[in-house]
This record gives C-alpha cells, structure tokens and sequence, in this order.
C-alpha cells in the first residue's frame, strides 16, 4: 500500500534529503551519516592495482564524504553500515581512503557477494558505532583449511585488513598463493546490529568443523593378519592392547632368557657341509672333488642357503608416537667389584695332573731306551757268507 510522500520521516532518506536542501535542518546538528553510492570491485578502483585490498572489511569512498564527515559529530574509528535495502542484506565496513569518484564507492568482492549486489548496483553506506570484539566463532567452508599448520598466527595476519566483522558475512583471505572461504558464525558481545568491531582489541577465536569434514571412523582395536588384506599393513602389526612387552614377547627373546641361549646353541651348531671321519678305513671310496675348472654351462657360484631366523629377536614394530624402554637394567661396578675382578685375575686358572690323548701312564726309561744306538764289540767282526766268526 503506498503511503505518500513524508518529508519529515527521518527513516526515509529521500525524506531527510529533502529537509537538507530545503533548509528545514539548519540549526540542528546532523549527527548521523547517510549517503546513497553506486558500488564497484575494489579491483576497480582508481591507481595502481593492490588485490591485496580485496581480502578486508575496508572501502574507498569520494572526498565529499570525508567533507561531510568532519561535520558531524561521529565515533572514530569510524564504522559505516552497508544497506542493501532491495534484498534487505546489510554489514559493515570500515574506510581506507577517500579517493573514489563522486557518487561512487569501492567494496571488496566478497562484501559485494553477501550484499548481493551487481557492478553499479545503489547502496546505502550511513555512520554506526559497534562494541569491540570479544569473541568469533567461524567455520572455514572447505576442508584444504585443515593443510594450514599454524591457523591462528595466519588469521592474526589476515584480520589486519579488517575494520569489522558481521554475523552471517563469508569472507575470505589468502595465503600461499590459494583463497580461503570463512563464514562467521556468531559474534560477542551480541549487538542488535550483529557486528562488532575489530581495530585494537584481543579476540578470542572459536572453530566450528569445515564444511564436508567427515569424523574419522574409529578401529576396533583388534588386528589380525587374516583382516588385512595383501599381507600385513605398512609398519608391521599394530598392538593398541597390552604393554609393549607382551607384544613383542620380551620374556623369550630377552639376552638372559633360556630359550634365546637354546635357539642361538642350535643355529651355531648346524653343519651346511658334508662331515669326513679322521680314521678312514680302507676301501673307502673317497669323495669326488669338485673340479677348479668351470664346466660349460654350469655356473660356479652355488647361491647361499637363505634360513629364516625364528628364535632370535623379531623387528620391534611401534605405533606412532610411542616408544619402548625395554632393556634390562645393568648397575654401576663399584670399587670393590673393580678389585673382585683383578683378584680373580691374579689367580691361576689352569692346575693339575697334565694328560696324553692317548690315556698311557709314560714309564721311566722308555724314552731313554728307544734314544741309545746299539753298542758294537770289540774286535766282533763279519764274514761275506754271513755266518758268525
């Protein structure tokens, strides 16, 4: 229903408008901004290109604007309200410079996207005062948020350029080279405006999840080498239940532990090679030795026996972030262990009745015997028949 025309309605701008050509204003201060602009890109501002200014809350607004603003009677730092009245979609925003075209203002993109405005769409952009920011809580809307290794010193860099911050606003920064989307979710202390401002002052930062992060599905804690499939997993068997030490079976392969001696015994004591007795009977055959020249078409090099290792120790396979102190525990010789030790040495270790491999007691005069050349007699001599003189 159209209601006409009321010069005095001061929510109406072309109202207030009018009470300011007409004169009706003079002698009362105007203590509010209210001006009408057509937006742009802040791409497309006047000067040298700074995409930078695209990732902030701040826009550029004509020297006219900084002239009727120095009259009135405003809070600094000042804070203006951005009013899409078409879509009824509003935030807020700070200025960087007064240096647009008349008529026109600069906003960044992504304030222009929330806004819901077109290039040379009108906007109304009128003075506010918002509390200073306590506490933000904003939801990143992808997940490549999650590959920043330090987000809270990257937003502390990014929320330089803003002035403000709105419940409802998706803005976005950049870092290493790629564009990151946040929405703010919710804002204090909660103002009836829904903005708060963010020029000196100490904010606390809350994360809600990324928009299409999914919980990691927790493991039952039970794995088996028959629920795997291809063999065992990367990094051998994991053990998310019991100590360390029965996992590995410690017990068993411990440096003190029987069974290790009795398997380190039986592996020393394996012949890989045929055995010959040193007392060969005659008749024997003997074995066939192997030819030192190579034989065509058979190869010289015999490849090594490779035997599998079950009683020695197995390769310890831990979990990320877990370690295992396992070893025993040997203490500190002491002086008189040191000099146990020397006394020990001192002591002569072999004593006793020598023995021959032979197992015979040697007797007195057998050596003597066998050593002595047989004594020839006087004037004995020999015939060439051989008989006896």
């Amino acid at each position: 229903m159209y209601r006409g025309f009321n010069p005095f309605d001061a929510d109406d701008p072309a109202a207030m408008s009018y009470m300011a050509r007409s004169g009706m204003m003079r002698g009362q201060g105007q203590r509010r901004f209210d001006e009408y602009f057509r937006c742009y890109p802040i791409i497309m501002a006047p000067g040298a290109e700074r995409p930078e200014l695209n990732y902030g809350s701040k826009i550029f607004l004509p020297p006219s604007a900084l002239q009727k603003i120095s009259q009135l009677h405003v809070q600094w730092p000042l804070m203006l309200e951005l009013v899409n009245g078409e879509k009824e979609r509003q935030t807020h925003a700070g200025v960087l410079e007064f240096v647009a075209e008349e008529g026109r203002a600069y906003i960044p993109q992504w304030m222009m996207q929330t806004l819901q405005l077109d290039v040379g769409d009108m906007i109304q952009i009128k003075s506010t005062s918002l509390p200073l920011a306590k506490l933000v809580k904003l939801q990143p809307q992808s997940t490549n948020f999650l590959d920043i290794s330090d987000p809270k010193a990257v937003l502390e860099k990014a929320f330089r350029n803003f002035a403000t911050l709105t419940k409802g606003d998706v803005f976005n920064f950049e870092y290493n080279d790629e564009v990151y989307e946040v929405a703010v979710l919710e804002v204090k202390p909660e103002a009836e405006k829904f903005g708060v401002c963010m020029i000196e002052t100490d904010v606390s930062v809350e994360f809600a999840p990324p928009v299409g992060y999914v919980e990691p599905q927790k493991s039952s804690g039970t794995s088996t080498p028959r629920s795997t499939r291809g063999g065992l997993p990367t990094g051998g068997l994991m053990h998310p239940q019991g100590t360390m030490a029965q996992s590995i079976n410690y017990d068993a392969i411990a440096p003190n532990s029987t069974t290790a001696a009795t398997g380190a015994r039986a592996v020393s004591s394996h012949f890989l090679s045929e055995g010959h007795k040193l007392n060969a009977k005659k008749g024997a055959k003997a074995p066939t030795p192997k030819p030192s020249t190579p034989v065509a078409g058979a190869s010289s090099n015999v490849p090594p026996v490779t035997r599998r290792r079950t009683n020695g120790p197995m390769p310890l396979r831990l979990p990320p972030n877990k370690l295992f102190f396992g070893y025993e525990i040997k203490p500190v010789k002491t002086d008189a262990d040191k000099e146990a030790e020397k006394e020990n040495a001192n002591k002569p270790h072999f004593a006793g009745q020598g023995q021959t491999l032979r197992g015979a007691v040697k007797r007195k005069g057998d050596g003597e015997d066998k050593g002595k050349a047989p004594e020839k007699k006087a004037n004995e001599g020999r015939r060439l028949d051989g008989r006896k003189v």
